[in-house]
Parts: C-alpha cells; structure tokens; sequence
C-alpha cells in the first residue's frame, strides 16, 4: 500500500506541476472598462481598460508599478513556493524509503501550509471579479450661454475569469492532494512518521 501511495503521490504531483505552467502563464481574469458620456441627444463611448492577465503579468505589473511588496509576496507565495514544493516532492520520489525521504516529506508539510497563500492568491481574484457589471452613472444638469442640457455620465466594469484560473485552481488542490498522499506513503507500518 506504502508503495502504491508514492506512485500515485509522484503521478499527481506531475500532474500539478502540468497543471501550474499553464495556471501562472495563461490569463487568470480578464478586465474591461468603459466610460459613456451623454450630452442631449448625443452619446461619446471611450474603453479605458481591456486587458486579459494572468499570474505572472500581474506580478510584472506590479513590479514596475513599484508595488515592490505585493509583487514580491505573490512571486513567492504563488510561484516559488509551489515550485520549490513539487520539485522536493519529485526529489523525494526517488529517495528510496531513507530517512532523507522523510525528512523532505516533513518539510514539504511544513512549507505546504505556507503555499496555502497561493489559495489566498485565488481568493483575491475572485475578490476583484466581484466588481463584475459594476456600474456607476452621475447625472449633471449643464447650463451653457443660456441653454440647460442634462450630463450623464457613467462607467461599467466588466471582468470574467480566464483558464489560468481554473488551471491554478486545479493545481491547488492537486497539489495539496499529492503532498498528502505522498507523506501516508512514509508511514511505517506501526504508524509512526519519524
């Protein structure tokens, strides 16, 4: 049973880390946003944002926004950690039965809790797709060499998520499952993880 959990562990892991690439490359959510300005009877439409990013974009955008903190903790959290996790997990793969392997499995538990930001990173995306159909409107009665004309002037924010998200979101869980499987896969036969 110990051996059919570090096979299956091992499997999942490689299946997360496929999972990852695409998670951290492909747009995680996309963003539009267009203001409309209403004078009379004539109507100006202007898109102000459209852009699709995904987790290393924001990451950049955030770089040279020189929002130096927030981009780093989401560099770590989101893509070094699950890096360094899931390649000490395939390390460990072919570690056979030593104390090493159990060692690294420890570890891994132990940083695992700390990529549990990478679900936080998830989190505040769906936190800024709730923004989604935003709309605002300001009427303004404009009066001009005698003439009074109404102003309408609105904006509306739409934003949807991308694949990045469902394949970062996949990765989570796969990731966490791996990691659990992996560890049962280290336990002795009296029950014990040293």
């Amino acid at each position: 049973m110990n051996l059919l959990n570090k096979h299956l562990g091992f499997s999942l892991n490689l299946l997360a880390i496929a999972l990852f690439i695409p998670g951290i490359l492909l747009p995680m959510f996309s963003l539009a946003m267009e203001v409309n300005a209403q004078v009379a009877n004539a109507s100006l439409t202007s898109e102000l944002i459209n852009k699709e990013v995904s987790l290393v974009q924001t990451v950049q955008e955030l770089w040279h926004g020189e929002r130096f903190l927030v981009a780093i903790l989401i560099f770590l959290f989101s893509i070094c950690i699950p890096l360094v996790k899931s390649s000490l997990m395939s390390w460990a793969y072919f570690q056979k039965n030593t104390h090493v392997e159990k060692k690294i499995y420890n570890f891994v538990s132990v940083i695992g809790k700390w990529s549990m930001a990478d679900v936080f990173v998830v989190a505040v995306f769906l936190a800024m797709l709730s923004t989604n159909h935003s709309e605002t409107a300001n009427r303004t009665a404009l009066e001009l060499f005698g003439f009074k004309m109404d102003l309408v002037i609105s904006s509306e924010t739409l934003s949807a998520v991308g694949v990045g998200f469902y394949y970062f979101t996949a990765y989570c869980l796969l990731s966490l499952l791996a990691s659990q499987i992996s560890q049962a896969s280290i336990v002795k036969s009296s029950g014990n993880i040293d």
